[in-house]
This record gives C-alpha cells, structure tokens and sequence, in this order.
C-alpha cells in the first residue's frame, strides 16, 4: 500500500491521467471501439468484399444474405444460398426468394478486383467474399443499383471519420489561438474575440449549417466539396473551445510559476506553450474528444439532406440519402444501416470523451 502511494507521489500529471483513464471501463472499451472503426477506415478495401462503386443490376434491392454454416447436419464451412427473383405482378417490383438447392462457399482473402491497400500497397485480396460471379455474399442487402450496402458502410467510414478530424483539427487551431490571446493579454484584444464568439454562438447551428452549405456550388468537385464541409464544421466548433483556453488562460497568468517564469526573462511565445497550455492539455483532449461526435452528426446531417457531399463519394451521409424516403424504408428497410455505424462511433466517442474528462483532474475522488 505504501509503495503504490509513493509511486503516485512521483508520477508525472499525464501518468496520472492514464492511470485514472484505465480505471474507466466503459471509456477503455469505447477507445479499443473506435481503434477498430479507423483500422477499418485505413484497411476498408480489404475489409469490404466489394469496391464502393459495384453494381450488380440483377440484385436490386437484394435483401441481406444469411451465412450458414452447417449442411445436411454437419459442419461444412460459411456459405450462402442463392437468390431466385420474381416479378410481383401488382407492384411491378422485384421479389427475392432463398434457393436453397443453391450454395456458394464463402472464402477469406478471396481475390477480387485490384485495389492499394492503405493505398499505398498493390493488391487484390479480400478479407471474404465468394468466388466467381453467380453468388453474392450482402450481409446489409443491396440499394437501388444493386450496390452492397455493408461494403458502402465500410468504404463511408474513411470520409466519415476523417472529415470529423480534419474538422477538430482545425478547431483546435482556431479554438487554442484564439481563446489563448483572449485570456493571455485580455482588454480590448479580449472584447473583440469575445463579441465575435458570442455572435457564431448565437446562431443556431444547424440552420447556419444548412444556409452556408447550400451555398456551396453543385458543379465544385469532390475535394472542394470535402474541404469547403469540413471548413464550415470547424468554423463554427471552435467558440467552444477558445471559450475553454480563455478561462483556464484567465485563470493561469496570475498564478505563482507564470509570476516566475516572467522574471526569470521567459519569453510570451515560451510561456504560452511551455508552461500555461501543458498545465491543461488533458482538458483540451477531453473537450476535441467531445466535439468529433457532434462533427460526424454535422456531415451525416447535411448529406442526409442533400446539402453536403454528395455522390460518388461515399460518407455514411450520404448512404443515407438513399433512404430519405417512406417508400424506400418500406422496400428496402436495411438502408438504414449504415445509422448503425454512426451510433456506434457518436456513442464510443462520447464514452471516451466522458472518459478522459474524468481524467483530466487526477486528483479529484
């Protein structure tokens, strides 16, 4: 007992912090959560049986494909059956039924079309898949085009996931800048960010979200489009944060080390960064963890409406366009999955974030 006591006296602030953090399960297990959505993100053309942009005209709506793997009694290997479509006379669309006189063997590291793994590497290996042309193996169905909608979902997690930290990233920026000259020198440098703040945060958010990214024009290309979204959620995310850096700033240049670091001839630039800012970067962490959430939600939204990306790239937004309509939700209910993966990554990313909030003050019970 008393070593474990002497050894928390001499640990630094950030040991600390990670000790605190692993004694958070819910917040550890929503961290090993998210390390898979961006292994999955990095390695989605590996992970995913088919290229986002396949089409399969024959399986148009295809509902999703059960796996087996017992035959006749006995263990013979993941498999699936075949699919049979009819034509509904009244409804003139498509009806799918299981042939089960039809097996198709579900390999893994099955070779398909070419691709650059982490695009960087030459390959043509899948994690599964079946061979040859007749089976399909859709574990979310197939959309209108006859797409895989599971391996969209895999392909979407790479704009989804990175557009929020591209987004955070420069709110972090804006938001320690900003708020750190605000608090650093105060008097009318203060008044000015201040009232600039309170004006972005007086608009409701996704209004203005709505307004700025319908101006936006149709004919920009994919990049700009990515580029022109992901400038319009860090701009108006970062007023939260600098309202952080300015208290905790606020608070800091009064404080006996910031008093010494100043006559002993510290430089402003040095004791910004060498002293105030590492005084208080695990709460900058928790508030960037809170903020990406809210990031994904914003381009899910707005692609959801049709005011953000837009096909041919693929974003969970922008697969769930394709499901903005009653009569789509009645035909082909599994276009709705792709939510499943933003709920997975919104609610791991708060976990976490409550997480290292906690944290943040190891020295709080």
């Amino acid at each position: 007992m008393a070593g474990q006591e002497e050894r928390v006296y001499v640990a630094s602030p950030w040991k600390l912090v990670w000790w605190k953090f692993l004694r958070h399960r819910v917040a550890v297990t929503s961290g090993i959560v998210l390390i898979a959505l961006y292994l999955i993100a990095l390695l989605a053309e590996f992970i995913a049986p088919y290229g986002p942009n396949d089409v399969n005209a024959r399986l148009t709506y295809a509902p999703p494909t059960a796996l087996h793997v017992f035959a006749d009694g006995r263990l013979v290997g993941p498999y699936v059956h075949g699919l049979k479509q009819t034509i509904e006379p009244e409804a003139l669309r498509r009806v799918f039924t299981v042939d089960t006189s039809v097996r198709y063997p579900v390999r893994f590291f099955t070779q398909g079309q070419p691709y650059k793994l982490a695009g960087l590497i030459p390959w043509d290996r899948h994690a599964y898949g079946v061979a040859g042309t007749e089976g399909a193996v859709l574990l979310a169905g197939a959309d209108k085009l006859g797409q895989d909608v599971f391996s969209r979902t895999i392909h979407g997690t790479r704009i989804s996931l990175t557009i929020s930290m591209v987004a955070v990233a420069i709110s972090l920026v804006l938001g320690v800048t900003l708020g750190g000259v605000s608090g650093f020198y105060g008097g009318a440098v203060d008044d000015a960010i201040q009232r600039v703040v309170e004006v972005l945060r007086s608009f409701p958010r996704l209004p203005l979200w709505l307004a700025l990214s319908a101006a936006v024009p149709k004919n920009w290309t994919v990049t700009q489009t990515y580029f022109a979204i992901t400038i319009l959620l860090a701009v108006l995310e970062w007023t939260g944060l600098a309202r952080v850096v300015r208290g905790r700033f606020l608070a800091l240049r009064e404080e006996d080390f910031v008093t010494a670091a100043r006559l002993v001839g510290s430089s402003e630039r040095r004791i910004i960064f060498r002293h105030m800012l590492p005084s208080f970067s695990s709460h900058i962490i928790a508030t960037l963890t809170l903020a990406i959430p809210g990031m994904i939600i914003g381009e899910t939204a707005l692609s959801f409406l049709g005011l953000g990306l837009r096909a041919p790239v693929v974003s969970w937004g922008v697969l769930l366009e394709s499901a903005n309509n009653v009569r789509a939700i009645a035909t082909a209910p599994w276009l709705l999955s792709p939510a499943i993966a933003v709920m997975f990554a919104v609610m791991a990313l708060y976990f976490l974030g409550d997480g290292l909030r906690d944290a943040a003050d190891p020295y709080a019970s």
